[in-house]
This record gives structure tokens, sequence and C-alpha cells, in this order.
């Protein structure tokens, strides 16, 4: 049952956030945060598809024991596409509220994501063993962490201060994804049932994708 329920969840999800995504590309109409969007949920989409196709597969056949290899590489992958959904995100922000300047903040985006990334690179991840260490998780989660606490930041003053109701919950889906995401991190390797928290924070980024679906759907017509 469990096979059959998540396969069909991911299979949903996968679908709806690379399609929400194509239709974005195919009607931004030259808007560039909207075509930045676009792009955002296809990088969601397809980084994730590295890791849930796998999974699906191991579920529906001979179990995840057998796919450690494919798992970790989909994750090592994943871990990648997320930061870069995130740097996405950063830039819709400067486009939307139509920010100038500011290279400080960029640098800072820019450093955040490079520790990620290194850190993701990091052998000691050993992302294609059965027994990756729990150590090396926090650790390249610290930046990614802090690279969602500011996005999470700027979406909540630029839309309050512009008083943009369209976006006015962005920075509550990123909330709602780092919350869901951060005890999986710590415990689901030894509470395997705080995974089941993966299917919330699915929840959030579908949502973070249609708030900018929507938008646009107002904006661009």
């Amino acid at each position: 049952m469990q096979a059959i329920m998540e396969t069909l969840f991911d299979a949903v999800y996968l679908i709806s956030v690379i399609t929400i995504g194509i239709l974005m590309l195919r009607g931004s109409k030259g808007n560039r945060q909207f075509w930045l969007f676009g792009v955002m949920a296809v990088v969601l989409g397809a980084g994730d598809a590295f890791h849930l196709v796998p999974r699906a597969v191991a579920l529906c056949t001979t179990g995840l024991e057998n796919y450690t290899f494919a798992l970790g590489l989909g994750k090592w992958i994943t871990s990648v596409t997320m930061t870069v959904f995130y740097v996405l995100l950063y830039y819709v922000w400067r486009q939307r509220y139509q920010i100038k300047g500011q290279g400080g903040l960029t640098a800072a985006v820019y450093v955040l994501v490079g520790l990620r990334v290194l850190l993701c690179m990091m052998p000691q991840n050993q992302w294609l063993s059965a027994d990756a260490p729990l150590s090396w998780g926090i650790y390249r989660n610290i930046p990614f962490a802090l690279l969602g606490l500011l996005i999470i930041v700027l979406f909540f003053r630029s839309a309050k201060e512009h008083k943009d109701r369209a976006f006015r919950w962005m920075w509550l889906t990123i909330v709602l994804s780092f919350g869901f995401y951060i005890p999986v991190v710590l415990w689901a390797d030894t509470i395997p049932l705080i995974g089941m928290l993966m299917i919330p924070k699915t929840c959030a980024y579908v949502w973070t994708v249609l708030i900018g679906y929507f938008a646009m759907k107002r904006e661009c017509n």
C-alpha cells in the first residue's frame, strides 16, 4: 500500500510542478519574473525526479535496500538542484520588487550557495552508502537553511512593504518547507515515521509554485 500511495503522490507532484513550470515558460510573455519562476518550477521537478523516480522503482520492486546507489546519487543531485531553486527564487524577488544594486546581499547569497554546494560535494557525505553520516547531513544543510532564512525575510518584508497580495504568503511556504524538512534530516534515520513529513514539505513547494502561476495568470493577461 505504501508503495502504491507514495508512487502516486510523487507522480502527481512531479507531473504537476513540471507542467506548471512549462506553462509559465510559455505564458510569461516576456515577463522575466515569471519566466524565471517557470525555470524554477522545472528545476524543482526535474531535480526531485532524480531521487523520487528511483525511490518509486525501489518501492515497487525489490525494496529500497537494493537501490542504495541510485537513491544516493538522486539525493546528491537533488541537493544541488534545490540550491539552484533558491538562487532562482532570489532573482524572482529582485525582479518582482525591482531591486537594484545590493551587491552585498547577492554576494551573501552566492557565498551560502557556494558553501552548500562545496559541502554537498565532499566525499564524507557518503551519498552512495547505506550508512551516510548524520553529521554531514547537518553540515551541508546549515548554509542551505541560512539561505532559506534569507529568502524568507526578503519576501516577508517586500510583500508587506508593497502590499503584494499575490505573494503575501510566499515567505510562509518557505517556512513550512524547511519546518518539515529539518526534522527529516535530523531524525528520519532513527524514527522512520518522521520521513512522512516529506509529504507536507512537498505540498509547501507546490504552493510556492502555484503562487507564481496564479500571479502570472492575473498579471500577464
